[in-house]
């Protein structure tokens, strides 16, 4: 009879044989399909995948407990600026532990921050290269922010203490300029940034004549996770954006791939809100020099145009009355031409009156004569065709619907007829047709 051992027999041999044989901690490599907390511990599956296919070759769970994973958590979140998450590539200093309850599984005991900063700059580099392929890099640089950039489209947090920062900044210029800023509400930390950011910029696109520039910027506070700022389609989108970007994202360690291919980048919400006033300032300057250099050439011509004035002024009562001398006489003359012209004319106009009366009189009278004549002998013909002269000499004349019936081919069966006489008119039913 065989001898069988029980399940929990066999994992403690197991576990015991994981104990002696892989006591000591190992050194991996590997991407986070997964990173969760829960009561302090943080739970992580671990893959490796086939870099032609992209397909996991490997998996394994990981644990790391409170006490480990608070001091790992704090460092890894200074040195990278990011919190661990799923996507990232870590290296793991790990124990093997085969429970004979729970099962196998890797104990974390360390984190290495600077594997993942490296894999971080990789990643970074590799979308740089792709936006310079695609000739998109640099195209925010090549776009002009206008000369009076007032209005303003904000990608921000709602609640977030820089947007607040940002319009208090423009609010209370020393300048006295005025800013119109139109919040446009996103997510700025976490794994929807780059979607929600998108879908802001989409909304302001679809209303791109209302604003000037668009300004990007992140709530203070304590370092948070700034991946999303780092991811090639965001980056496409901005960089392909037709209208200035600018971003303050608060990051002073390090440029995001977003802050590189935007028109300007800045630390600070406060120093976004410092660069607009400083631009609208130098407009504001601008516009003033160039009125007082216009108030001081128009003085300065208005100065010459009066002493020009003055000196002909002077000149102007002899130049008048020998102008108005030679004006008077030109004017005699020519009203005494004009009246003799005009008397002329009118005795020809005369003339020529009398001879179209004489010539029109006669020709009107004959043509009236016989107009007249004509008109007597159409009232003759018309009194003949009088229709009731023809009744009273035996003719009738038969309507059907108030017509004149000419044709028995215009009837059909059952129309009702009318015939008037010279005295009265009957009805008539058409029972037959030929």
């Amino acid at each position: 009879m065989i001898k069988a051992l029980s399940l929990f027999e066999l994992n403690n041999l197991v576990a015991d044989v994981i104990d002696s044989t892989m006591s000591r901690s190992y050194w991996v490599q590997a991407e986070l399909s997964e990173a969760r907390e829960n009561r302090g511990h943080c739970y992580m599956e671990l893959i490796e995948k086939n870099e032609g296919s992209n397909v996991p070759i490997a998996r394994a769970s990981a644990k790391c407990w409170s006490n480990v994973w608070m001091l790992i958590k704090s460092a890894f979140l200074r040195i990278t600026g990011q919190e661990v998450r799923a996507g990232m590539k870590v290296m793991l200093q790990v124990h093997a532990q085969f429970h004979p309850q729970y099962g196998f599984s890797w104990i974390v005991d360390d984190i290495n921050p600077e594997y993942t900063m490296g894999d971080m700059m990789r990643k970074r580099q590799e979308i740089i290269r792709q936006l310079k392929t695609e000739g998109v890099f640099d195209l925010q640089k090549e776009l002009h922010l206008p000369m009076f950039a007032q209005r303003i489209a904000v990608i921000s947090s709602e609640t977030a203490a820089g947007y607040g920062d940002f319009c208090n900044q423009l609010e209370s210029n020393d300048y006295g300029l005025f800013f119109h800023v139109e919040l446009f509400p996103t997510i700025m930390q976490g794994d929807y940034v780059e979607k929600s950011i998108i879908e802001a910029l989409n909304k302001i696109n679809s209303c791109e004549d209302n604003f000037d520039c668009v300004v990007i910027i992140r709530g203070g506070g304590a370092t948070a996770d700034l991946s999303g700022f780092d991811t090639l389609k965001l980056a496409e989108n901005v960089a392909n954006f037709p209208l200035p970007i600018i971003t303050g994202i608060g990051h002073e360690r390090d440029e995001s791939v977003l802050d590189m291919v935007s028109f300007q980048r800045v630390k600070t919400p406060t120093a976004a809100a410092a660069y607009l006033i400083d631009h609208l300032s130098s407009t504001l300057m601008r516009v003033e020099n160039a009125q007082a250099m216009i108030v001081d050439n128009v003085r300065r011509t208005l100065e010459i145009e009066k002493m020009r004035i003055q000196q002909i002024a002077t000149q102007i009562p002899v130049m008048f009355s020998v102008v108005r001398t030679k004006q008077e006489a030109m004017l005699d003359g020519l009203s005494q031409c004009l009246i003799t012209k005009m008397q002329e004319a009118m005795k020809q106009v005369d003339f020529h009156l009398c001879t179209i009366q004489n010539r029109i009189l006669p020709t009107l009278q004959n043509r009236l004569a016989n107009e007249h004549h004509r008109i007597e002998i159409l009232g003759q013909r018309l009194r003949l065709l009088d229709p009731s002269l023809l009744l009273k000499r035996g003719f009738s004349i038969t309507l059907c619907n108030g017509k004149i019936i000419r044709n028995a081919k215009d009837l059909k069966m059952g129309d009702t007829l009318t015939t008037r006489f010279e005295k009265g008119e009957v009805e008539s039913k058409v029972n037959r047709l030929s």
